[in-house]
């Protein structure tokens, strides 16, 4: 108590700092692999991403942040094991920002795509088990996150799989695929618009003190869609396609279509990232500074200041802005060859999957699941479409991360102790 007391205002800036490195390591890293099909399909560059991150990530963020960022605060480990050591948690969650943040600027500067959630978690458990034993962790909430690590690209497999199937049949495998790109595109930029407007409406404007109901939500959200399906027709319709190209290019200007429709998945997986992996980084944060200002008490549910989303929105794009390229390049073209509608399928379902996992407050690894997202795309189209050598790897930076991540919290843990304790 003594310790907070003399020192609040300095732990409190001290995770700030460390919340900020934290957020950098996610847009540098998980924001690269949510921007890297687009990037790698060349239907944004690099600096039309940050844009689109810079926008969306920020608005996620700040709207539809708070539902995991409870979790990640109090719901991985036991507030109460800490209630009579609140000076203990607030060196723990600033020991874990600063270990997950270094391990992440580590890992996007070779290009790793490594989980930003596994570095978080396994730095808070690493912590907790050290300083107050394993009771202090709640292994049945961390067992269903670490479940939620192999279902979630599962999941997320499965919905590309289907879109994409429903792609070729819809529209490639047809007499007329320019044609029916046409007709069906809206169909997809209707789905899309829906994914995004949903969660925006029922989880993230109770943030902003516009909360709405489920039929409100669902009636607004299907007016902005149809919008946004309409709009979608008169923008393609626009495209001038010569129509005695042979069929070679009649694909070739079926993918300009699905470039469109990137565009609107590309918004919509930068916002569903903003929504679930801000909570890495604001999460801990938000813990040291209910703790501290509210005089060593520790409640598992308080109110989130009103800085501290904002923070994590700004990391995130400063992140992606600075070294987000590297991790695009891993993700964007190494695991199966992308074009646009495979890409399209591959963000629609990863916003999908994300964007379902924020509104129930489940922290799911946003890397994963666009790995199987963009496996279920390849498998779409045969096992030997799959570049499993980077598939291998991947797996292995995900097994490393998280014992990675423990390890450096308690050392940066124990060092601190010296320091305050």
């Amino acid at each position: 108590m003594e310790i907070l007391a003399q020192y609040g205002t300095q732990l409190v800036l001290i995770a700030a700092l460390f919340g900020l490195l934290m957020a950098w390591g996610i847009g540098a890293n998980d924001v690269a692999n949510a921007m890297g099909t687009s990037v790698g399909t060349k239907t944004l560059t690099i600096r039309q991403a940050i844009i689109i991150a810079m926008i969306f990530e920020f608005t996620g963020a700040y709207l539809a942040g708070g539902e995991v960022t409870s979790t990640i605060k109090g719901g991985i480990i036991d507030p109460i094991a800490f209630t009579a050591h609140p000076d203990v948690l607030v060196l723990g969650m600033i020991a874990s920002l600063l270990a997950a943040g270094v391990w992440l600027v580590v890992a996007s500067f070779f290009g790793w795509p490594v989980s930003t959630t596994h570095s978080i978690v396994g730095a808070i458990v690493g912590f907790a088990v050290v300083s107050l034993g394993a009771n202090a962790v709640q292994w049945d909430k961390f067992g269903s996150i670490v479940g939620s690590w192999v279902i979630t690209p599962a999941i997320a497999g499965l919905i590309a799989y289907v879109l994409f199937i429903s792609v070729q049949r819809l529209i490639f495998n047809t007499d007329n695929p320019l044609e029916n790109a046409k007709r069906y595109g809206p169909v997809y930029i209707f789905l899309s618009a829906m994914v995004i407007c949903l969660v925006t409406l029922q989880k993230g404007l109770n943030h902003v003190g516009l909360p709405l109901t489920s039929n409100e939500s669902t009636l607004i959200s299907l007016v902005l869609s149809l919008i946004a399906a309409i709009g979608g027709i008169f923008f393609i319709r626009r495209l001038r396609f010569n129509p005695q190209d042979d069929v070679k290019m009649h694909y070739s200007n079926v993918e300009k279509v699905f470039g469109v429709l990137m565009i609107v998945t590309a918004c919509a997986m930068a916002f569903a990232h903003g929504s679930n992996d801000v909570a890495n980084a604001i999460g801990p944060l938000s813990a040291v500074v209910s703790v501290v200002s509210h005089g060593g008490a520790i409640s598992a549910n308080s109110a989130i200041d009103w800085w501290v989303l904002p923070l994590g929105a700004v990391g995130i794009v400063l992140g992606l802005a600075m070294m987000g390229h590297k991790v695009m390049a891993t993700l964007g073209t190494g695991i199966t060859h992308l074009t646009p509608s495979r890409g399209f399928a591959a963000q629609l379902a990863t916003a999908s999957t994300v964007l379902l996992a924020s509104g129930t407050g489940l922290p799911i690894s946003t890397t994963q699941t666009l790995v199987g997202a963009i496996m279920g795309v390849g498998l779409a189209r045969g096992i030997a479409a799959i570049n499993l050598g980077v598939v291998r790897n991947i797996v292995i930076s995900w097994v490393v991360t998280l014992p990675a991540g423990a390890l450096l919290s308690i050392l940066i843990f124990g060092l601190l102790e010296k320091i305050y304790l």
